[in-house]
């Protein structure tokens, strides 16, 4: 029996559960929102609403994800479907308390979990309080986040509830609190997260200061951290370490208190002991107490272009290099414009930033791409790598790479720090057994000799004329004339036996008007027969290989060749059990994002949603003929097109109007279409092998392995030659 509708009312701070909506509950499945209405549709032990927000209903959060749990639907684990449930909660948290003070009490919380070893929720208020008071006697990281936490009697233990049990979900507190600094954005702390880089950049940078090798050495490691922000790249630092015992001496300094005392909480829930950091409160590092560091990572601040200067950014990294000692590095992102862009020649930036060259300071410079900083994804930056060498080993060279059109993957930015460490190893100099994959090795004069040049890699690797795709490359060059000669020689063939083209029309006599019918009524005719399509998810789509032909509207409309999108056969029958094929013949349309209508002659192909398939019933008594419906639909499409502004086009697929053309007449235009097509596809054979030629010579050219050479006396055609 359903239940009755409530009027929504504010989500007490009380409610340890959280309602969420069908948006929602695709985040805590990982699966797109209408796989949740679906489930809701279908099956009948999915849980009822508990209340209406508008006329949007609201589920009991528990209970959805006790359903997940029991069914095993949707593409999360268990573990991630409790976690995400508690930050549900949390979220709704932010309705009594402020974002900000719900992050700190949270992670407050965590850590000293962390510190205790023992469960919060069975302690009493006040207990916690004197727990953090004796742990945290100085009040440096977390007593005062919980002593100031407004109406703490009350809300409280509510609060150490929900930290126990993201506790339980991540298996130790140091795991949720780095789930809870995940989701600052989702719980409304985007201070904390606007200056910040993504996840994989502060992993990759920590790695590129080569921290987890000095740390292996018996001297004490100091790692230094400038502008640290909400902690991002301490904690990177701290998990590049493998040994969780033997842990490096880490510096910071902030401005703001608050930011300080969040990062220290970070740290010690990692297993930094007090005695090993010193994060303070100001802008200048303890070296005076400790000495300079022997690595540091750093992320200048944000500046909009408007204000932002190329020598202000240069003259920020010649003060950073004043705490560099010999044989010490450090690793900057900072804005591309000014670390490998061109500058104005001779310009004084131009002078600055060719001095950290002639100084053999710089040894890496990479190029990102955009999208770096989530808050800011138009803002390029770029990452150097700097170095104080002894004279006796300097080599007065320098690597460099360029990612700015490469997606920033695990495994580019893997291979990317590889390259690097061997560079590194081999005392930053080319290593003649190990060519980089993503870089290149030059020599600074290249740079410091040309002002004003950019600071990217100008070639192709020296390794990458050996590939197979070069070497091969002028055999498929010759290939594709080949193939290119016998379409011209299939494509005279065809035309000198074929007839001309004839439609043979005429103006239609006025006393016999044709027939009209639409879609709709040849359904229920039952002349044609109408099966929707799948949704497919991204990621199950290839652009190359699989097994099967994906057609999306992409295919549909003509702004991709069919074969654009296929999927491999085991994710086809395992992710989607109930997925049919096309069969030759098969009318598919859609209306998004415009008209279109293609017909399938070979069968065999997965249509993707929101097209649909539109099936010809051979057993009609007027059967429909696939080419001439298709084509009959595209033109009636035109007049009822979608204007600017509106939603979809004035009519619906199902209700255009169209022919009924009599048995005759429709096998007359049948025979013409399919001449049509025949011609046509000997034309698109052709035009796709002129773009393989040009391409394929092109590449060759642009990447310097290819030459043109003057053609033999027997054969007038240019030959290409590997350079």
């Amino acid at each position: 029996m359903a239940r009755t509708r409530e009027a929504t009312a504010p989500i007490l701070p009380e409610e340890i559960s959280w309602r969420i909506s069908y948006a929602e509950i695709g985040t805590l499945a990982q699966v797109q929102r209408p796989v949740v209405t679906t489930w809701a549709r279908r099956h009948a032990d999915f849980p009822e609403p508990v209340a209406y927000e508008g006329a949007s209903p609201l589920f009991d959060g528990r209970e959805v994800a006790e359903w997940l749990l029991s069914t095993g639907r949707g593409n999360a684990d268990a573990s991630q479907i409790r976690a995400e449930l508690v930050l549900h909660t949390l979220s709704a948290w932010r309705r009594a308390i402020p974002a900000r003070t719900l992050v700190d009490t949270v992670t407050a919380l965590l850590c000293l979990r962390q510190l205790l070893g023992e469960p919060l929720s069975e302690l009493p208020w006040r207990t916690i309080l004197e727990r953090a008071a004796e742990t945290d006697f100085e009040d440096t990281y977390l007593h005062k986040e919980l002593r100031d936490l407004p109406d703490a009697e009350r809300q409280g233990p509510q609060l150490a509830v929900l930290a126990d049990q993201l506790t339980e979900a991540a298996y130790t507190p140091a795991d949720a609190l780095e789930r809870v600094m995940d989701a600052r954005r989702r719980l409304g702390c985007d201070d904390l997260a606007a200056e910040e880089p993504i996840p994989l950049v502060s992993r990759a940078m920590a790695r590129l200061t080569g921290l987890a090798r000095l740390n292996e050495r018996e001297e004490e490691v100091t790692a230094a951290v400038l502008h640290p922000r909400s902690g991002d790249l301490l904690v990177a630092l701290r998990e590049s370490v493998s040994d969780a015992e033997d842990s490096p001496f880490f510096l910071s300094a902030d401005p703001m208190p608050d930011l300080a005392r969040l990062a220290r909480r970070r740290l010690m829930a990692q297993g930094v002991q007090e005695f090993e950091m010193d994060l303070a409160d100001g802008e200048e590092l303890a070296t005076d107490d400790w000495g300079n560091p022997h690595v540091i990572a750093c992320c200048l601040p944000y500046e909009a272009a408007e204000t932002r200067s190329p020598l202000a950014v240069l003259q920020s990294l010649q003060d950073l290099t004043d705490l560099l000692d010999e044989d010490r590095a450090a690793v900057v992102l900072g804005p591309a414009d000014a670390l490998v862009r061109p500058l104005p020649a001779r310009g004084e930036a131009d002078r600055l930033r060719r001095d950290f060259l002639e100084q053999h300071l710089l040894k890496a410079a990479i190029s990102l791409p955009e999208g770096v900083l989530p808050f800011r994804p138009a803002h390029r930056t770029a990452i150097w790598i700097l170095h104080r060498t002894r004279e006796a080993q300097r080599t007065g060279q320098v690597l460099l790479a360029d990612l700015s059109s490469r997606d920033l993957t695990p495994q580019a930015l893997d291979a990317l720090a590889e390259d690097i460490d061997i560079f590194r190893d081999a005392g930053w100099r080319a290593d003649s057994r190990h060519e980089p994959r993503n870089a290149a090795v030059v020599r600074a004069t290249a740079l410091t000799g040309a002002p004003g040049v950019a600071f990217t890699p100008q070639h192709r690797p020296h390794a990458d004329r050996y590939t197979r795709t070069v070497v091969e490359r002028p055999v498929r060059i010759s290939e594709t004339e080949l193939r290119l000669q016998q379409l011209i020689d299939a494509t005279r063939s065809a035309l000198d036996h074929a007839p001309m083209i004839r439609a043979n029309a005429v103006l239609r006599p006025d006393d016999r008007p044709p027939r009209r019918t639409t879609v709709a009524r040849l359904l229920k005719d039952r002349r044609l027969r109408r099966l929707p399509g799948h949704r497919i998810a991204d990621e199950h789509l290839l652009t190359g290989g699989g097994h099967y032909t994906v057609l999306t509207p992409a295919e549909i409309t003509g702004s991709a060749p069919v074969d654009s999108h296929r999927i491999d056969r085991a994710v086809l029958l395992n992710a989607y059990e109930h997925a049919y094929f096309t069969e030759p013949g098969d009318i598919v349309v859609t209306a998004t994002p415009s008209f279109g209508a293609y017909v399938d002659d070979e069968g065999l192909s997965v249509v993707a949603f929101p097209a649909r398939v539109l099936r010809a019933r051979s057993d009609a008594e007027h059967p429909v003929r696939p080419r001439v419906l298709a084509a009959l639909l595209r033109s009636a499409a035109t007049e009822h097109r979608r204007v600017s502004g509106a939603v979809r086009s004035a009519r619906r697929i199902e209700d255009l109007l169209i022919p009924d053309l009599p048995g005759d007449e429709a096998e007359r235009y049948d025979a013409l279409l399919a001449d049509i097509a025949r011609r046509t596809a000997l034309l698109r054979q052709h035009a796709a092998a002129l773009d393989d030629l040009t391409s394929l010579t092109a590449a060759g050219l642009v990447d310097g392995t290819l030459t043109l050479v003057e053609p033999l006396s027997s054969d007038l055609r240019p030959t290409p030659e590997i350079s």
